[in-house]
């Protein structure tokens, strides 16, 4: 984890003195989804890791909550049109509760952050602006607006429009960028032009005035004096805003900008582009954490290099992800970097939360016990991994919630799959019967710890019996367990299922 030990050196560097204050932030318009955890785990790796070398650390979330809402995610009634321009802060919810639109999208972050265990304070943009906390950065800002003007100019390399203005004001309850004309520090008014185009004073001192989204940024880092941000990397391009951001503090703040931890995207498997609540191609948060334990998520986020844009998989990559982790939990001697990445992945707390068995064997475990719990541990006591039931019981049972959920919303319908109740002999040929009545008799032999590779060759060998291509016998076989022409790899499928069970349905008599 080269990017994690480098930068605490960087800030331990810069701030060798003191606390360091880590901030993420963002605009609660929607559904927080995978991409937006990216960022505030990060932070959390970063706090983590700060405080192993002895610092004291914090992780702030500035909840952008003053913004404006600028459109309709397809997840919000078309109705809240309505509403576009006003700040969210200011939006009903849409399920119609008593609390803002902001808080109940802030509400799914916050859960989503306990449930993946980062630490954080959370602080709301609307209450610093309207207790008047930006007073000192409003101020500054707009008795340097000529500076302002020619730093965005020269990093942008291009000419601002003639209109353009370093604030917004609320009027009739709506965010607009109006021009500014003067200010009076003394009874905290400024004067700026309205619809009409005329002269028109408004109190900056109570949530009425709102910094342009490029200063407002640099205003927070100056006034919270921020230490470290991580941001998406489109907000590094040059002449972007943290380049503007940069400049900023020079010019207008006089003071050191954060240090910059850009990170790549989080794109669903086979898009090109980034995960977007608002367009619906996004997996949330919660979605994700009911499919896999937090240790897991925070895995799949930690272990690849902030400049990697990452594809989430939640169908096979989720089965993967499963596996890596249980297998480096389990590593004997792990490296130096992994054992950071655990630690960071479990918060200093390593614990299994995922189990010995590979994640395919229990959903076809699970799937083959009718989705019992207990007795999924009794399938897999009888197979190669037998060992690890009894000291991971409650991890497995822990797991398979993980895999319930799976199953019913991601898994694929190849690998989903039910035991028949009955069976109807009239479905199949003389030569299928034959041969699933010669492996029955087989199985009706076997040894009682008959293992995978058994039944795998004990399949193979009615290849010649009855004249038909291994095909057409797995094609009949999967037919007479799970009414399907494929399913779990069978010889292991098949030294899972109860013995007299498996024995009576392949003679087709029950």
């Amino acid at each position: 984890m080269q990017w994690l030990t480098t930068t605490v050196d960087q800030l331990n560097k810069r701030f060798p003195k003191g606390q360091i204050l880590i901030e993420s932030g963002g605009s609660p318009s929607g559904t927080y989804h995978l991409g937006h955890m990216r960022e505030l785990i990060i932070c959390d790796a970063l706090v983590l890791e700060l405080r192993r070398s002895g610092r004291e650390a914090k992780h702030i979330y500035f909840v952008d909550d003053l913004d404006a809402l600028r459109k309709v995610p397809t997840n919000v009634p078309a109705e809240f049109s309505q509403y576009l321009g006003m700040p969210i802060c200011d939006v009903p919810a849409p399920d119609g509760s008593r609390q803002s639109y902001a808080e109940y999208f802030l509400e799914g972050l916050i859960n989503s952050c306990k449930s993946l265990n980062i630490e954080v304070e959370f602080i709301r943009s609307h209450q610093k602006y309207r207790a008047g906390f930006f007073i000192p950065a409003i101020e500054r800002s707009l008795e340097r607006v000529p500076q302002i003007r020619q730093t965005l100019e020269k990093v942008s390399n291009r000419r601002l429009d003639e209109n353009w203005t370093p604030i917004q004001v609320l009027e009739n309850g709506r965010l607009k960028n109006r021009p500014f004309l003067g200010i009076d520090k003394v009874n905290r008014n400024l004067s700026y032009l309205n619809s009409d185009g005329q002269a028109a004073i408004v109190s900056y001192a109570g949530g009425a005035v709102k910094l342009d989204w490029r200063l407002d940024w640099p205003a927070r880092w100056w006034l919270l004096k921020v230490q470290a941000e991580p941001f998406g990397r489109e907000h590094a391009s040059a002449g972007g805003s943290y380049d503007s951001g940069v400049q900023l503090m020079s010019n207008v703040f006089e003071a050191q900008p954060p240090i910059a931890v850009a990170y790549e995207s989080i794109n669903m498997i086979g898009d090109t582009k980034k995960m977007s609540a608002s367009k619906g191609t996004a997996v949330s948060a919660t979605e994700g954490l009911k499919i896999m334990p937090a240790e897991v998520l925070r895995y799949f986020i930690l272990r690849a290099p902030l400049n990697k844009r990452l594809y989430f998989d939640p169908v096979e990559g989720v089965v993967k992800l499963m596996d890596e982790f249980a297998s480096l939990v389990a590593k004997a001697d792990p490296t130096k970097d992994e054992e950071q990445l655990l630690y960071v992945c479990s918060r200093g707390e390593v614990r299994k939360t995922v189990s010995r068995v590979p994640f395919s064997q229990l959903v076809a475990s699970y799937q083959a016990s009718l989705e019992d719990a207990n007795k999924t541990l009794e399938i897999v006591r009888r197979s190669e991994h037998g060992g690890v039931v009894e000291p991971e019981a409650d991890i497995i049972k822990s797991e398979l919630r993980f895999i319930s959920e799976w199953l019913k919303n991601w898994a694929p319908e190849e690998i989903k799959f039910k035991l028949r109740p009955t069976i109807n002999a009239t479905e199949f040929t003389e030569p299928e019967k034959k041969s699933l009545k010669i492996l029955a008799d087989k199985i009706a032999e076997a040894p009682a710890d008959a293992d995978g590779v058994w039944f795998h060759n004990a399949i193979y060998e009615l290849k010649d019996s009855q004249g038909l291509e291994p095909k057409e016998i797995f094609n009949a076989l999967y037919r007479a367990l799970i009414s399907k022409t494929s399913g779990p790899r069978a010889g292991y499928f098949l030294s899972i299922l109860p013995r007299q069970w498996l024995v009576a349905r392949l003679r087709l008599e029950s």
